[in-house]
């Protein structure tokens, strides 16, 4: 399963270097036979924090409005020993070992792309990250959806963005990452307003809830994560982020997981639930989700003797 994997992977990354992205294809191609994990919600409902909890490293560029501007294909390799280091497939046989100057370059190769406005493209960055504090994953972070243009912006833009991550997430090998916070009523959710769209049984969608801890005083999430608010076939996950507190004191992932463990741990609410919460149950229940779905793609999309 693992040599399965590593073969998509690599797939992947040769559709890319091919100019083969799916979006702009009238027909079929082989990048949209690929099972995927495409990780969607809106700008303000902790996508990069849960991304950077599943990684266990500060990558990925922060700011206000549309900070993702390109889909950004992740992909994550579990080694041995006590490296961490990253690749980037448009910077071959360069290994980054300052995590500060990956975020800095998948801000660089956006503004490549897309020039230093704030437009976006649909050519995806290939990112492999190496740790021993990963599984092996991969996820496509698509950009944050959203309601208004901000100033430098075309009002098309919001309907461009949602056009691109129903591109992604409509194929039926896809499973979606929905990601919504609990301090705003769940009806409002732009991640699973999307979802439902193209998954209306739920039958591919994880639910990811953050900023539990940010509810008000005397409510909880528990509905939802029980799935009676809104029903999924995988069970809707809860993670604690760090604050931007935590992120301005640079307080590790070590530490935040421990404290995210802790928080579900002691949290009456959650007490009985948090055995499937937190950010590392969540990667290892995508791990599992997309070897189900590999291995259906081994079955029933290509022919691997004839590549």
């Amino acid at each position: 399963m693992e040599n399965l994997i590593s073969l998509v992977n690599k797939l992947q990354r040769a559709c890319t270097a091919l100019g083969d992205h799916g979006e702009e294809s009238a027909l079929p191609t082989l990048w949209d036979s690929l099972p995927s994990i495409a990780v969607v919600g809106g700008q303000s409902s902790g996508k990069s924090s849960v991304l950077e909890s599943v990684v266990g490293k500060d990558f990925l560029p922060r700011g206000s409005g549309i900070v993702t501007r390109r889909p950004l294909v992740l992909q994550l390799h579990r080694i041995d020993g006590d490296r961490e280091y990253a690749e980037f497939m448009h910077v071959p046989r360069k290994r980054f070992t300052d995590f500060a100057m990956v975020r800095k370059e998948i801000a660089d190769e956006t503004d490549r792309q897309t020039g230093h406005g704030k437009g976006i493209s649909s050519v995806p960055i290939h990112l492999s990250i190496f740790s021993p504090n990963v599984v092996n994953l991969t996820l496509i972070d698509l950009p944050g959806l959203t309601k208004v243009a901000v100033e430098g912006q075309p009002e098309s833009i919001v309907q461009e963005i949602e056009s691109m991550v129903r591109a992604f997430i409509e194929k039926p090998n896809c499973i979606i990452l929905a990601v919504s916070p609990a301090n705003q009523d769940l009806a409002t959710s732009d991640a699973i307003k999307i979802s439902r769209e193209v998954d209306p049984k739920g039958e591919r969608t994880f639910g990811v809830l953050t900023k539990i801890d940010l509810m008000d005083k005397g409510t909880d999430a528990v509905d939802i994560l029980e799935g009676r608010a809104y029903r999924l076939q995988f069970p809707w996950i809860g993670v604690v982020n760090r604050s931007q507190q935590d992120i301005n004191k640079s307080v590790d992932m070590i530490a935040a997981r421990r404290r995210e463990r802790d928080y579900f741990a002691n949290t009456p609410e959650y007490k009985h639930l948090a055995h499937r919460m937190g950010s590392e149950h969540l990667a290892k229940s995508l791990s599992k989700g997309s070897k189900c779905d590999f291995l259906f793609f081994a079955q029933h999309s290509i022919n691997l003797h004839t590549l």
